[in-house]
């Protein structure tokens, strides 16, 4: 299973894998009416198209088949009955775990991978080993000065966002008429295809709030009475932003913390121009290079990886913790401008006893800190960003 945002390039890349790997390829899209048609008219199609001599088994893509209500059952039966026959590629712009009915279970008969838009490791082409990086999370970064080979990206994922069509046209007029088509596309077609929205408006309406919540803790309470629906009515809708990619939230970390938050996450969006405002955006941009790598080693056995962020009801807070096996072992910090770590990272640091790095949106910065035992790196985002595996 592949899952990620719609056009972030799942498509383009299940065919790159099908034209290099095998023979004979069988390619089924639920948004293409005829495709829709021929399924639910037999749902074994792909078991009668002819094949070549190939010793290898044909590829069967299923391309955004978690809009079908049944899903989940239908994966399961034609992975029972074929599953020595076919090998078989499912892709969704839906986090894959959502349906109206959750069905029969899946477990133990996939293996599921996440696809981001572009980054600044993938753009840089300097991605470290997880082992040394784990080792090592204050080192061996790009060290270049200003204008180094990572700035360039940095403005253009700044301006442009990291979706492939907006961030290669290299136009923000583009990007502006292209997010608007892509935030309507997704609530109006892909939220409706799985769910009863009755208050489409207010559905609307709060996905335009998200950008200004960016980056603090959101209260769904507030959220839900500034709509005038239900808790668990706001609740769902933002779940269902977070299983379309529109959205991803991060939860408090407690352990270890007292007077820590213990419910109130923090939510981040996948395109990152629509956010106005400088420090949430930049502290957006971080959170999406964290989840992609934190995603990433975790789709590829490295560990069990998990993203949270730190703060107390003395509104001491750090950005972000990255915990492995339930365990933190680093903290990083957002700052625009300031090359001083802050007093939140440096008391938290000291309590969690663990290497801190505060990334800053200006250029040029690099400078090594003693905290008690521990070291705190304060560096320019994009030098450190672009390492990262």
């Amino acid at each position: 299973m592949l899952a990620g945002p719609r056009q972030c390039g799942k498509t383009t890349f299940a065919r790159e894998i099908a034209a290099k790997d095998f023979a004979d390829v069988i390619y089924f899209n639920w948004d293409i009416a005829k495709d829709k048609a021929r399924l639910i008219a037999d749902p074994v199609f792909f078991s009668k198209q002819p094949r070549s001599a190939a010793a290898s088994r044909p590829l069967v893509i299923l391309d955004e088949i978690h809009k079908y209500r049944d899903w989940k059952n239908y994966l399961k039966g034609i992975y029972d009955e074929f599953a020595g026959q076919y090998e078989f590629l499912v892709t969704g712009s839906g986090r894959l775990e959502y349906s109206r009915k959750v069905g029969d279970s899946l477990a133990g008969r996939f293996l599921k991978f996440h696809i981001f838009p572009l980054t600044l490791a993938e753009l840089s082409g300097r991605r470290r080993t997880v082992k040394d990086f784990l080792e090592r999370p204050l080192e061996e970064f790009d060290a270049a000065p200003a204008g180094g080979e990572t700035a360039e990206a940095f403005r253009e994922l700044w301006e442009l966002g990291g979706f492939p069509e907006p961030f290669s046209k290299g136009r923000k007029t583009f990007w502006s008429t292209w997010s608007q088509a892509y935030g309507q596309q997704i609530v109006r077609d892909d939220l409706l295809s799985v769910a009863d929205l009755r208050n489409l408006d207010k559905v609307e309406t709060l996905f335009a709030l998200i950008p200004s919540k960016v980056a603090s803790p959101v209260s769904i309470n507030n959220l839900a009475q500034d709509l005038q629906v239900s808790f668990d009515t706001a609740k769902n809708w933002l779940l269902l932003f977070d299983s379309f990619y529109l959205t991803f939230r991060i939860s408090p970390w407690s352990r270890r913390i007292s007077r820590s938050l213990l419910k109130e996450k923090k939510t981040y969006l996948f395109n990152l121009p629509v956010i106005d405002n400088e420090a949430a955006r930049f502290e957006n941009l971080v959170a999406l290079e964290l989840l992609r790598a934190i995603e990433t080693w975790n789709d590829s056995g490295q560990g069990n990886f998990s993203l949270h962020y730190v703060r107390n009801k003395e509104k001491q807070e750090v950005d972000f913790l990255l915990a492995r096996k339930n365990q933190p072992f680093l903290l990083v910090e957002a700052k625009t401008s300031s090359d001083s770590p802050s007093a939140s990272l440096l008391a938290f640091q000291s309590v969690l006893n663990v290497p801190a790095v505060q990334l800053v949106a200006r250029d040029g910065i690099k400078k090594l800190y003693k905290n008690g035992n521990n070291d705190t790196l304060v560096v320019t985002a994009h030098s450190w960003l672009s390492a990262l595996p």
